[in-house]
């Protein structure tokens, strides 16, 4: 269950880090950059926690999958950006692949 955790706070990471990439203007605001930083780092710590029982190839799919996702949401919430129905249908075609992997998949052991 812990691979599954570390995965979890590994994704939340990564997209606390992207959202505030956005903030942290190139790297000229030193708040954002900080959390920036510290978001990705923490997203990295927990994904290599991750790779000690789940193979990479899943993790990262899992981990890449969910972000652009949550980060597409965000985008699309907190930033007010559109997505046409082509970006939407690309995103639903990975939040699928992410359901089979995790559903169906004889690669991944929960």
């Amino acid at each position: 269950m812990m691979p599954w955790i570390y995965l979890t706070i590994a994704i939340v990471g990564e997209v606390i880090g992207t959202t505030a990439l956005k903030a942290t203007e190139g790297f000229t605001r030193l708040g954002p950059s900080i959390a920036t930083v510290a978001a990705y780092g923490t997203a990295f710590f927990f994904l290599g926690l991750t790779l000690k029982t789940i193979p990479v190839g899943i993790a990262y799919a899992i981990w890449a999958g969910a972000g652009i996702v949550l980060i597409a949401l965000i985008g699309l919430i907190a930033f007010g950006q559109t997505l046409d129905w082509a970006a939407i249908v690309g995103i639903g075609l990975i939040l699928a692949g992410v359901i089979i992997i995790n559903t169906l998949s004889g690669s991944v052991s929960h």
